[in-house]
C-alpha cells in the first residue's frame, strides 16, 4: 500500500498528514478542534479532503482519545468529546470514500514509535506518555495488543494508591495522579509552599507565588539546578519507575519508551526513572532489565502511527 493519511485529534487542533511507507510526513493540514461532536467529525473530513488533494491516498487512520472497539470502528467513550458508541469509521468513510481505521491515540503514538522511532529493533516494547495524564501502548511479538474488547493499555488508570487522590475518571489513586505533567506541577507547588527558600529560581520564573508555577517553569528551573524543581522531577520519576517495574513483571519487554511532554527533559527525568525501576523491580538483581528510552517522534508519533495502522489494515 502506498500513501495513507493519519489524523491526530487534539484538544485545540485536528491535524491530518500524508505519510509514506517510511513514516515520512509529506504534507499536513490543521484545523481548529470544534466544540461539538458532530463538528469534530466535520473537521476530520475537511482536513482529510484538504491534505489529500495533491496525493493518491489508499486509507485513513484516526487517533482518538478514548475507548475504541475491537473492530477499530466505534468510539465507545471519549472523555473530552461527547462520543458515546460513536460509529466514527462509518461516518467518515461515507463522506471521504476511503477505508478508515479508528484507533486509540496512545496506541497510535506507541505504534509510531515502535515502527519509526525509539522502538526500532525491538519486538516487545511498552510505551507510556507522560503528558497531562498518562497513556500507553503494548507491542508484544511485533503486534499491537489491544485486548479482547480493544481497550487495553489504559495504564494511567491502574490504581496504585488505594483510596488515593481523586482522578478525573472518577476513581481514586490512579497512576496518572502521581506520574504525569499534572502531578509534576502539584509536587512543585506543594514543595514551593513548604520551603520557598529552596524554590527561589522556580518562583522567579512565574509570578512569584507557588500558585503561579507552570510546567515550563519547573523544566527551566530544574535545568538550572533549582532544588525544588529537581526534587519534583525525582518524585514524579519515583512513581513512574515503580509503575514501570510492575509493567515489567506483567509484560517483560526489552524496552520501555517514555514519551509525552515530561520526557522532553531527557535524562533529567529518565535517569531517576531507571533508578526507580531498579529499586522496585522484583528479582531485579538477578534478571535482565528493559532499556528505558526517550521517544523520538515527539508530537508526530500519533499521526504517523495512525497512518501506518491504516496501512496495516
Amino acid at each position: 500500500m502506498g500513501l495513507t493519511i493519519g489524523v491526530d485529534i487534539g484538544g485545540t487542533k485536528i491535524a491530518a498528514g500524508v505519510v509514506d511507507e517510511e513514516g515520512t510526513i509529506l504534507e499536513t493540514y490543521k484545523v481548529p478542534t470544534p466544540p461539538s461532536a458532530d463538528g469534530v467529525t466535520d473537521a476530520i473530513c475537511s482536513a482529510v479532503s484538504a491534505v489529500s488533494s495533491h496525493h493518491t491516498i489508499e486509507a485513513v487512520g484516526i487517533g482518538a482519545a478514548g475507548y475504541v472497539d475491537d473492530k477499530r470502528a466505534t468510539v465507545l467513550f471519549a472523555p473530552n468529546i461527547n462520543w458515546r458508541h460513536e460509529p466514527l469509521k462509518d461516518k467518515v468513510e461515507q463522506r471521504i470514500g476511503l477505508p478508515v481505521v479508528v484507533e486509540n491515540d496512545a496506541n497510535c503514538a506507541a505504534w509510531g514509535e515502535y515502527r519509526f522511532g525509539a522502538g526500532q529493533g525491538h519486538e516487545d516494547v511498552i510505551c507510556i506518555t507522560l503528558g497531562t495524564g498518562l497513556g500507553g501502548g503494548i507491542i508484544i511479538g511485533n503486534k499491537l495488543r489491544r485486548g479482547r474488547f480493544g481497550v487495553a493499555a489504559e495504564f494511567g488508570h491502574i490504581r496504585v494508591v488505594p483510596d488515593g487522590l481523586l482522578c478525573g475518571c472518577g476513581s481514586q489513586g490512579c497512576w496518572e495522579q502521581y506520574a504525569s505533567g499534572r502531578a509534576l506541577v502539584r509536587y512543585a507547588k506543594q514543595r514551593a509552599k513548604a520551603t520557598p527558600e529552596n524554590a527561589a529560581l522556580l518562583l522567579a520564573l512565574g509570578d512569584g507565588t507557588p500558585d503561579g508555577i507552570e510546567g515550563k517553569h519547573i523544566s527551566e528551573a530544574a535545568r538550572q539546578g533549582d532544588p525544588v524543581a529537581v526534587d519534583s522531577f525525582r518524585e514524579l520519576a519515583r512513581w513512574a519507575g515503580a509503575g514501570l517495574a510492575d509493567l515489567a513483571s506483567l509484560f517483560d519487554p526489552s524496552a520501555f519508551i517514555v514519551g509525552g511532554g515530561v520526557s522532553d527533559e531527557g535524562d533529567l527525568v529518565l535517569d531517576p526513572i531507571r533508578k526507580s525501576i531498579k529499586r522496585w523491580l522484583i528479582g531485579g538483581a538477578w534478571r535482565p532489565h528493559a532499556q528505558v528510552l526517550a521517544a523520538q517522534l515527539g508530537g508526530k508519533a500519533g499521526l504517523v502511527g495512525a497512518a501506518d495502522l491504516a496501512r496495516q489494515g
